[in-house]
């Protein structure tokens, strides 16, 4: 294990995140608030702690998976902790626990929330909040790929540990290009969500936040009824752009690079969308049957289908109020989550289509042993590697959401709350059902369930094996 190159790139996390914060001062200037003082003084303190520790550049510069998996584990942890200081030392929410709860909600793009009033917070702390969505949507790793050419090691091998999905594509020979057309794609993305907000009629600092929240698919809302005050206009542009963000980002670039075919041949898309439509439909003609105006029960449909699906955790309305099999629905999409190579969370439609590939193939296997069946994704065959890493994952994942609610039954709510708030922040959705529905909060928690769900956002976030890899030493211990 190669302890100074890991120590070397957390310094450049610490000083990149500390570059993020002069934007919150910047906030702080613009709306004469004093809480952008203590954002300078984390700035200039975590900007001292990062370039002492990357002056002295490692001898050894090379690096592997598991030092791809720890490095990406213990950024997260660290950026969540740090991140969190100025919201309490500025007073927008005293208590530590609190603040690094909605600061690693924030890195993680879960969008769960301790607070029971989100207006009352400063304009400095209401954009911190949902910067940290933007930042965390494409991941901080990879935009240090993009500024730091780490030579010897194995770049992918940090891109893999952070980004989403089974697999991580190479759209372009070079990890740090890839990088840069990833983020290009995700700026230009932001961008014009904002300008269409701006267009109509949204503040501008209210499309900013609305744009940050979508892009990393993350949900902070700056009111306290999410986005349900403003026009139909505006949620239905952020139900467009949830939808393009939850899409994976390979179909832009294969968009941009004019290979049509390829990107119109991605089967995940195409399931992706086929979820989305049909879920709209039924839960459209469900919920009419109370509301009786389809367009309205449409328009409510397809912006929290789109919201929950891509794991973005807007609302427009209480759906904890929506018949069962509306609700039941939901819940379903927490689980499935957007494309792989996204910014969206859960288990990703890809997984959900292989894993039952995968196991239609071994039901054949069982019935005709000699039979050789291959499973594809779209025309491309999936090796047996891969095939059985997706099955390790779903494994390790429901031990986490089994262990979880079991940890935070402790608190004696109801088992839809308990249920709902794991699987919220495991996939990193945000609000669930009943006391932590779209009008509800996770404030109701003790100290040790919050520790917890925060163990859930970053896990889910990371996909899981980085911090398993971090928590058991013996796989990376030197050897």
């Amino acid at each position: 294990m190669n302890y100074s190159m890991i120590s070397y790139v957390l310094g450049w996390i610490v000083l990149i995140e500390s570059i993020f914060m002069t934007l919150p001062c910047v906030v702080s200037a613009v709306y004469s608030e004093k809480q952008g003082a203590w954002y300078l003084v984390v700035l200039l303190i975590a900007a001292a702690i990062g370039g002492l520790r990357i002056l002295k550049k490692p001898k050894k510069t090379n690096y592997y998976a598991k030092e791809g998996f720890v490095i990406v584990a213990l950024s997260w942890i660290i950026i969540s902790i740090i991140g969190a200081l100025p919201l309490t030392l500025s007073g927008d929410i005293p208590n530590y626990l609190d603040a690094l709860f909605e600061t690693a909600s924030g890195f993680t793009t879960t969008g769960a929330s301790i607070l029971t009033d989100v207006e009352a917070l400063s304009r400095t702390g209401l954009f911190w909040r949902s910067f940290t969505h933007w930042v965390g949507g494409m991941g901080v790793i990879v935009f240090l790929l993009i500024i730091l050419p780490i030579f010897g090691g194995r770049n992918m091998s940090l891109m893999q540990a952070e980004s989403p999905g089974p697999t991580v594509e190479k759209l372009v020979p070079h990890i740090k290009d890839t990088a840069r057309i990833l983020y290009g794609i995700y700026f230009v993305l932001t961008f014009l969500e904002f300008i269409f907000l701006v267009l109509f009629k949204a503040p501008v600092f209210d499309a900013l936040t609305i744009s940050f929240g979508t892009a990393g698919t993350g949900g902070f809302a700056i009111k306290n009824d999410s986005i349900g005050g403003y026009s139909n206009a505006i949620q239905n542009i952020t139900t467009l752009f949830m939808i393009l963000f939850g899409i994976n980002f390979s179909f832009y670039f294969y968009i941009i690079s004019r290979k049509l075919k390829k990107a119109f041949n991605i089967e995940e898309i195409k399931w992706y969308l086929g979820i989305i439509l049909s879920s709209v439909l039924i839960i459209t003609l469900n919920i009419n049957i109370s509301i009786k105006h389809i367009f309205t029960s449409l328009r409510y449909a397809f912006f929290q289908v789109g919201s929950i699906i891509t794991t973005t955790g807007f609302a427009t309305t209480d759906f904890n109020n929506w018949p069962t099999l509306s609700r039941t629905i939901l819940l379903i999409l927490m689980f499935v989550g957007a494309c792989a190579g996204s910014t969206g969370g859960g288990i990703k439609v890809s997984r959900i289509v292989l894993l039952f590939k995968y196991g239609l193939n071994e039901i054949k296997s069982i019935v005709n042993p000699k039979t050789v069946n291959i499973v594809h994704l779209g025309k491309d065959a999936v090796s047996k590697p891969v095939l059985q890493r997706i099955t390790v994952y779903f494994s390790i994942y429901i031990f986490t959401l089994v262990a979880s609610i079991l940890l935070i039954s402790l608190d004696n709510k109801d088992l839809v709350t308990s249920f709902t708030s794991v699987a919220a922040t495991l996939n990193n959705i945000g609000p669930g059902l009943n006391e932590v529905g779209p009008t509800g909060n996770y404030a109701l928690f003790s100290p040790f369930s919050k520790i917890v769900l925060i163990f859930d956002m970053i896990v889910g976030r990371l996909e899981l094996f980085p911090m398993f890899v971090l928590i058991f030493h013996r796989l990376w211990k030197k050897t």
